[in-house]
């Protein structure tokens, strides 16, 4: 990344094309640009598409555009092949590749339109793509110039599928001055492939499945100005023309709920065991032990990790008078494990429950809801150790409760609040309503993706009561093999044979009126759709996605949640009011050396944490790989085309597994990030993380909160790149609010307005603050 010391007066700041230093003519004059001036001095975006002419060989089909004389290849020509049926008429051409598809481009008023229909052919390649730089929605946006050495590593010979890698269904070239926009017209059943020999190329190509109907796919090609306000326009307005965008303040007059999100940090809470440490007297429990260990060793011996670490201790606890910390972990991850388990109670083991016990077991433990099993086995375990712990409408709360209590007691007064799993709220529902009651929203973790055969409490969301789903409705792919769930584990569940099950779920986890006012379910919003070749229920991609859509409905709909889920490409964009991913996705899941090397540098972590606190998958900062700082978090590639469209539609943030502080090195530049694109900074939290990290948070949201809370009211009206490193940038919502944001290490002057280095300067009305992010990551 290019760092340097910068001053620019009011008449040389630099609104550079999106070619800017990779190949734009720099001897055109740069316009200067004002900061305090209004979106009305700018040039209207609705203008942004351009006039054309074009012209179409059918034996190659090649197209060229053509604007003011010049000639832009809209596709690399195809190997010369035979053609029938050329039909020239005006501004239209039509013709067959025989035996293989019905090719159609029609000149409308504003775009070309290109249609490609099979007549035989199970796939077709169109069209290849070579220019000086792209304009992709990976995520949020970038923008990729083809010669740019570390994106021709990272994208060298890879085949992404479309509907899962792009976040909306667009996609551009830039040449000098020009855009040429490529609106998808069809996003079921599309693969990219890049190759950088030399130079970042790539290929579309469109799937035509034996089980779906449609045998079309299409494009409408635009031209635009280089700039990222026009090159999203003309798909702004194909959306809009399709009836998909519907604003926040929409969808909050069906939920006024939705409005807690507007200046809320997104937290997951962790707090997974209901018993620890300070809960209990430990002398006094580890007499205790002896008589109650047997009944819990055998209840663990058919959990998954089994029973032999707790084995081990108890058999040392009979030769010392003491616990020590790994000792007691053991001792408290056993408890809170049998505590979720419906064959805790033996009269023979508890003898004398008290009353609200016995009325509980009376009921019938097998028909107990799963929130009254969960209060029977504490009142169980209370009834043996007594005075051992502590009452038990105390357990966990020093670490749940009253973390959110002094939340808002230091001032943050709106928070999204996630739970790692629907037990956690479950088994304290004190904590849910508490946080209920001070204003924020708190939701499960939920998913419907994969399916296990048997049920393993760790992974709950993996299991349904109706066991004939794993057989009767799971995913069949191409090959006639059933496709594997996530980590390669169990099923993948078809989701237009889901709902049932799913209703069943919700209704037993709100049964006895657990306070969850929002709902998280992974996923939905990632674009992971299947083609189903079950023979018994044969499923399109679209058919999947609709279902997929129609589950997120019912809780928003039917269930009042404010409603996100993972991902958030934008066929979910009028459904859900948050999104996990869009900002930063899952970073290199195929990479040894983050995944799977315990004594790599890059290590993300394990997925579990015996303590019950944040697991190192979400909690450990780590450094990443040279090669993915450039690609994933340089700002100098980023480009907000995802809030250019849907800033005032829905909140986007990061992926949990890559949360602000994730990344060793990056805190700073994420916390400006989140000032200019308007991002929710997403945290995971436990007692010790908040007492940590507590200072440097409430820092950030004094400043963040208050601006996030007037701008997702407006759309993002205006995004520039003010210096030639790109690494100074700024963003405009609405009329009165703007963030100008130094990414630099230096400090710098626009219109004579000093940034320090690592900074943002925020404009609301006539208010303006300084956030210097450098000097937060210290505190």
């Amino acid at each position: 990344m290019k760092k340097q010391f910068t001053t620019l007066c009011a008449t040389s700041i630099l609104c550079l094309s999106l070619t800017g230093c990779w190949g734009g003519d720099s001897s055109q004059p740069s316009p200067s640009i004002d900061v305090h001036s209004t979106p009305s001095e700018t040039a209207s975006v609705k203008t942004a598409i351009e006039p054309f002419t074009f012209e179409v060989d059918p034996e190659t089909f090649a197209i060229d555009i053509i604007k003011d004389g010049v000639h832009i290849p809209a596709s690399v020509p195809l190997p010369k092949a035979p053609v029938t049926n050329v039909v020239r008429i005006k501004d239209s051409v039509k013709w067959t590749y025989p035996n293989q598809v019905n090719v159609s481009v029609v000149k409308q008023n504003e775009y070309l339109d290109i249609r490609i229909e099979s007549i035989g052919a199970a796939q077709f390649q169109w069209p290849s793509v070579k220019s000086d730089s792209y304009i992709l929605p990976f995520g949020e946006g970038k923008q990729i110039p083809a010669a740019d050495v570390s994106w021709r590593e990272f994208l060298k010979d890879q085949t992404l599928s479309w509907s899962e890698s792009f976040s909306m269904d667009f996609f551009a070239q830039s040449k000098s001055q020009l855009s040429l926009v490529y609106v998808v017209t069809n996003k079921f059943n599309n693969d990219i492939h890049f190759d950088a020999s030399p130079d970042v190329t790539f290929q579309f190509t469109h799937d035509f499945p034996s089980l779906n109907k449609d045998k079309s796919y299409g494009f409408r090609l635009y031209v635009t100005k280089n700039d990222p306000q026009q090159i999203v326009q003309p798909y702004k307005n194909y959306v809009s023309e399709h009836g998909k965008i519907v604003t926040l303040q929409e969808k909050a007059k069906l939920n006024p709920n939705i409005t807690k999100l507007y200046g809320a940090p997104q937290i997951y809470l962790w707090s997974e065991t209901i018993l620890t440490d300070p809960d209990v007297k430990w002398t006094q429990l580890r007499e205790l032990l002896p008589k109650l260990g047997p009944w819990l060793s055998k209840l663990l011996s058919h959990t998954t990790d089994g029973s032999a670490e707790f084995d081990q201790v108890v058999k040392q606890l009979s030769k010392q008078d003491y616990l020590d910390n790994y000792q007691k972990k053991v001792v408290l991850t056993a408890l809170n494990q049998v505590l979720k388990m419906r064959e805790l109670y033996n009269p023979t083991q508890f003898p004398t429950p008290d009353e609200e016990a016995r009325k509980l077991i009376g009921l019938g433990v097998d028909k107990l809801s799963e929130e009254k099993l969960y209060d029977l086995n504490k009142l169980l375990l209370k009834s043996v150790l007594k005075e051992a712990v502590s009452p038990v409408l105390d357990w966990g709360q020093a670490d749940s409760t009253k973390v959110i209590q002094e939340m808002q007691e230091a001032g943050i007064p709106n928070a999204w609040l996630g739970l790692p799993n629907w037990s956690s709220g479950l088994m304290n529902p004190r904590m849910v309503s508490e946080a209920n009651k001070i204003g924020y929203l708190i939701a499960p973790y939920d998913s419907y993706h994969s399916i296990q055969e048997k049920g393993d409490p760790s992974w709950n969301t993996a299991f349904f009561p109706d066991t004939s789903l794993y057989e009767n409705a799971t995913i069949t792919g191409q090959n006639g093999k059933k496709v594997a769930g996530f980590l390669q584990r169990g099923r993948k569940l078809n989701p237009t044979l889901a709902m049932p099950s799913v209703k069943d779920r919700v209704a037993g986890i709100l049964q006895d009126g657990i306070g969850f006012n929002s709902w998280f379910v992974d996923c939905d919003a990632t674009g992971e759709i299947y083609d189903d070749y079950t023979p018994a229920h044969l499923t399109t991609q679209q058919q999947d996605l609709n279902d997929r859509l129609a589950r997120l409905d019912y809780f928003a709909k039917e269930k009042n949640m404010v409603v996100g889920s993972e991902g958030g490409n934008d066929f979910a964009a009028s459904v859900i009011a948050y999104a996990q991913g869009i900002e930063s996705p899952v970073i290199a899941w195929g990479d040894p050396d983050m995944r799977d090397k315990k004594d790599s540098p890059y290590y993300v972590g394990g997925y579990y944490a015996r303590d019950g606190g944040i697991p190192e998958r979400y909690g450990k900062p780590v450094p990443i790989k040279p090669l993915y700082e450039h690609v994933y978090m340089d700002p100098a590639y980023s480009l907000p085309l995802y809030k250019l469209i849907y800033n005032d539609a829905i909140i986007t943030t990061n992926h949990w597994e890559w949360g602000n502080n994730k990344i060793k090195g990056e805190e700073a530049d994420r916390m400006l990030y989140d000032l200019l694109y308007n991002v929710p900074p997403l945290y995971h939290l436990d007692r010790v993380t908040w007492e940590k990290d507590k200072a440097s948070m409430l820092d950030f949201l004094n400043v963040w909160s208050p601006f996030h809370r007037e701008a997702v009211l407006h759309p993002m009206s205006e995004f520039t790149i003010l210096t030639e490193d790109r690494l100074v940038q700024s963003a405009r919502y609405g009329d009165e609010l703007k963030v100008l944001v130094n990414f630099s290490d230096s400090q710098v002057t626009v219109a004579g307005e000093v940034i320090p280095a690592k900074s943002a300067v925020l404009y609301q009305g006539k208010q303006r603050k300084v956030f210097e992010a450098a000097a937060n990551v210290k505190l």
